[in-house]
């Protein structure tokens, strides 16, 4: 018994020492001032809220993570526009009965972002990029009504984490 734990804690020790990450977090090197302008709903089916919730989210996420000063209008040192380009439901996860019926509902949001960074030595970091994220929830009875606002937050912080990456860390 004794050995197997010197083993696992020279193991554990070896792969610490082996692999190391650092992360030091968004780059906004030159930055100060960042536009996010409200991202429009092209989506074929529209949902009223999502325009200002895809908006607020990247806007708190740039506020929570960077020192960047949001400027409701005019023209920052960088600048967010998008738009909704996608939003359905449809069934998944199909079970196995004498009437195929679905035992989930997959909710996909996509939407197309175009970032542009306007100091100078940093233009190569502007993109014009889609980001498409889905979430699953299982049908248990409740109206789908009440479960969409939750899988619309947690798609959300999915879309505004990749968006915000693609900017800041690029990844």
């Amino acid at each position: 018994m004794m050995k197997i734990k010197i083993f696992a804690l020279i193991l554990l020790a070896s792969v610490f020492s082996a692999c190391s990450y650092k992360f030091s977090g968004a780059s906004t090197t030159g930055l100060k001032t960042v536009v996010v302008r409200v991202f429009e709903n092209n989506a074929p089916l529209v949902v009223p809220t999502l325009s200002n919730q895809i908006t607020e989210s990247l806007k708190s996420r740039i506020r929570n993570q960077t020192k960047l000063i949001i400027s409701p209008t005019g023209e920052g040192d960088a600048s967010f526009e998008g738009r909704i380009t996608g939003y359905d439901i449809k069934p998944v996860a199909l079970q196995n009965s004498a009437t195929p019926t679905a035992g989930a509902n997959r909710l996909t949001i996509t939407v197309s972002v175009k970032y542009k960074n306007n100091i100078k030595e940093h233009e190569k970091e502007s993109f014009e990029e889609s980001f498409t994220k889905f979430f699953d929830f299982p049908i248990n009875g409740a109206p789908i009504q009440t479960l969409l606002p939750g899988a619309i937050e947690n798609i959300n912080k999915q879309l505004s984490e990749d968006i915000f990456n693609r900017a800041f860390a690029q990844w």
